[in-house]
């Protein structure tokens, strides 16, 4: 029995076909945005060291300073022209990689305050697995949808993260949860509807725009 990828190796993900609106004009790897996406990666490492370390302050400036790479990356990305499917599947692993500190980090200095909303944390992770699961069975590949809830969830998380080191309020949490959780469902739609793997993908309806381009584009090619 053929697997899903087998179903969808006629269009090819890196090609002109499967590329977002704009195009990938950059193929080099050695980017600003790319860069940045490194830093992140690296310095995530630094924020469980740092929380190991009880140092709730350095753990507080270096997550805003790794944020601040998060929301700049992208947008240099389309201001200078490098944005890349490398590029892409860069930033996903930074951020996952990064969020994942971040959440180590958190349980480590403030358990106390975590501890009763672990169900909600729960959710959300479980939720990140189905889609991570879902985009590797399907296309051999990590999405890397980068959508609007996505990218809510992220500005919603930073906010959280610095309520929780200031012990105000666990409310920020619960609703980074809640959006992050729906974000996950959302893209494992989008992951079921899309025919190949496709990055940069703002919404489940840019997604159902997507797959009937390339469902039109694929059957153009079989009827030649």
């Amino acid at each position: 029995m053929n697997s899903p990828r087998d179903s969808i190796r006629k269009v090819d993900p890196t090609s002109a076909a499967a590329e977002p609106a704009g195009g990938w004009p950059s193929h080099r790897l050695l980017t600003v945005p790319n860069v940045l996406c490194a830093i992140r990666l690296v310095g995530s490492f630094g924020l469980v060291a740092l929380a190991a370390g009880g140092q709730d302050h350095a753990f507080l400036i270096l997550f805003l300073l790794l944020a601040l790479t998060d929301w700049l990356d992208g947008k240099l990305a389309i201001l200078l022209h490098q944005r890349s499917v490398f590029g892409a599947r860069l930033d996903s692993a930074a951020d996952a990689t990064f969020y994942t500190a971040l959440l180590i980090g958190l349980v480590w200095l403030r358990w106390s305050m975590l501890r009763p909303e672990m169900p909600w944390i729960a959710a959300a992770i479980l939720s990140y697995a189905v889609t991570t699961g879902a985009g590797l069975w399907k296309f051999g590949r990590v999405p890397s949808y980068h959508t609007r809830g996505a990218k809510l969830s992220w500005g919603l998380a930073a906010i959280s993260a610095v309520c929780i080191l200031a012990r105000w309020s666990v409310w920020p949490l619960r609703v980074t949860m809640v959006v992050g959780t729906l974000t996950n469902l959302e893209a494992t739609l989008m992951t079921t509807i899309l025919p190949c793997w496709q990055a940069d993908v703002p919404s489940l309806w840019h997604a159902l725009r997507r797959a009937k381009t390339l469902r039109q584009i694929e059957e153009s090619q079989g009827n030649r």
